[in-house]
């Protein structure tokens, strides 16, 4: 058996931990990357790249059947070809994992290590049974798991989650989807437009992680228009009947129902990849969901010498807090003991649904009643939304009464993945709402729709409304 010593092990090589690892050998330590399933990020492989690029396919074919509204008549009918798509989805996909993979190549072949790592003692790792490595601290970066609950494994094949949509060689005709959150949403809507017949089912009445409640409801009402969903379904049977997948439910209008489906996609939420680490040796606890507890401004577990970062946190399941996450843990890693606290960003969400949805900083359930006003703007009415068909929607922005600071904002809408920036930055540089109205609006710009939601953000602190 092989022995290595090292100052900072990094288990995972994904986003959050090619982030650490950049960062730990900045600060010129020795550093060892211990990776036992496939180089490429989740984002690259099963997520963001591949998602959007099916999603970019369903916009163009939404686009070029609905132009009757501009007076644009097309000869013929609109068709997909779902193994074309499927072809391009996954050229382009294979495009973006080979540019992680480069950068994985260009790391020095003795900082990389193939394999599963396990804690044997705090300072002690066995990756599989070749290699124990022998170091000062640890990250953890393994990333999560789509998650499946027991009830849906007997449908075998049938049952998929988002990591297998993007390996078909064609569009199935139908497909029932379980979980209303971004995943389930964004792969929803986009196979409607596909021409697959979709239904999307939640609990709870939850959509998209959105916590205001106008704005969800707003949300809702616009998808339900377009395809078949129920945030809070009463979903009474799920079974698999030869190669289909039986759901007997309770429809909108309250009768009971029975489809047949192609494939049932669990997108109900992700699990941290924790099993099998034996944290317990490294004299780490967790709690009754397997967590253990961490500060997430230095990433730090405990006071223990090991930093736990992206997706397997479990906290904010984003590429752009992953990559952050990383640099924290792997700058913390490598100056242990002296630990830092590290800079977090502004939160920030997109949907790349059609309308888009955005969350911004604080939501109204992180805010403290009668401490804020609530501004809006409704995109029906909004010029620049109308000219080009694409008013739908509400803005929603939360100030605080004191200091007339915008504290967040959530949204339904057109450009929500641009207005959000523009509202995270302003977030972040702690500006009021009286300074944002400073700035210059062009026109005619869906922009000016974030103009009147200031304006009346600035009445009603004005008038001493409450949120």
């Amino acid at each position: 058996m092989k022995t290595i010593e090292t100052d900072v092990a990094i288990l995972g090589a994904g986003t959050a931990g090619l982030s650490a690892y950049k960062a730990a050998v900045k600060a010129g330590k020795r550093v060892l990357l211990i990776e036992g399933g496939p180089y490429g990020t989740t984002c690259a492989r099963v997520g963001c790249m591949p998602s959007k690029l099916l999603i970019a396919a369903a916009e163009a074919a939404h686009g070029a059947s609905h132009l009757d509204a501009f007076g644009i008549r097309l000869d013929g009918h609109v068709s997909v070809d779902g193994q074309a798509v499927m072809d391009r989805v996954k050229r382009e996909r294979d495009r973006f994992v080979g540019f992680v993979l480069e950068g994985v190549e260009n790391i020095p072949a003795e900082h990389k290590l193939r394999g599963y790592a396990r804690f044997m003692s705090p300072g002690v790792l066995m990756v599989d049974d070749h290699t124990r490595v022998e170091t000062v601290s640890v990250v953890i970066a393994t990333g999560s798991t789509a998650s499946v609950p027991p009830p849906f494994k007997g449908l075998g094949d049938r049952l998929l989650v988002n990591d297998d949509v993007f390996d078909w060689d064609d569009l199935p005709k139908r497909v029932v989807v379980f979980g209303p959150g971004v995943i389930g949403l964004e792969l929803g809507q986009a196979l409607s437009r596909l021409g697959v017949v979709v239904r999307v089912f939640g609990v709870s009445g939850s959509l998209a992680g959105l916590s205001d409640l106008a704005v969800r409801q707003t949300a809702k009402k616009i998808f339900q228009d377009e395809f078949y969903l129920d945030p809070d379904a009463r979903v009474l049977e799920t079974k698999r009947v030869g190669d289909e997948v039986e759901v007997r439910y309770v429809k909108l209008d309250n009768t009971v129902c029975v489809e047949h489906f192609d494939f049932a996609l669990m997108a109900t939420g992700r699990r941290p990849n924790l099993d099998g680490l034996g944290l317990a040796a490294a004299g780490i606890t967790v709690n009754d969901k397997g967590m253990p507890a961490f500060d997430r401004l230095t990433m730090q577990i405990g006071k223990e010498p090991v930093f736990i970062a992206g997706d397997v946190n479990n906290d904010v399941p984003l590429l752009h807090e992953a990559a952050d996450e990383g640099h924290i843990a792997g700058e913390n890693a490598a100056r242990f003991p002296d630990v830092k606290p590290g800079f977090r960003r502004t939160p920030l969400a997109v949907v790349f649904t059609d309308p888009q949805i955005a969350m911004v900083g604080q939501g109204p359930d992180k805010l403290v009643a009668d401490s804020f006003v609530t501004g809006s703007v409704d995109f029906r009415g909004q010029g620049r939304s109308r000219v080009i068909l694409k008013n739908k929607g509400v803005l929603h922005l939360y100030a605080d009464r004191g200091s007339r600071r915008l504290l967040g904002a959530q949204m339904v809408g057109p450009s929500a993945e641009h207005l959000s920036h523009l509202l995270a930055w302003s977030v972040q540089q702690s500006m009021t709402v009286d300074q944002m109205l400073q700035m210059p609006f062009y026109h005619p710009v869906i922009e000016e729709g974030l103009r009147t939601a200031l304006r009346d953000t600035a009445a009603q602190l004005d008038a001493g409304i409450c949120g």
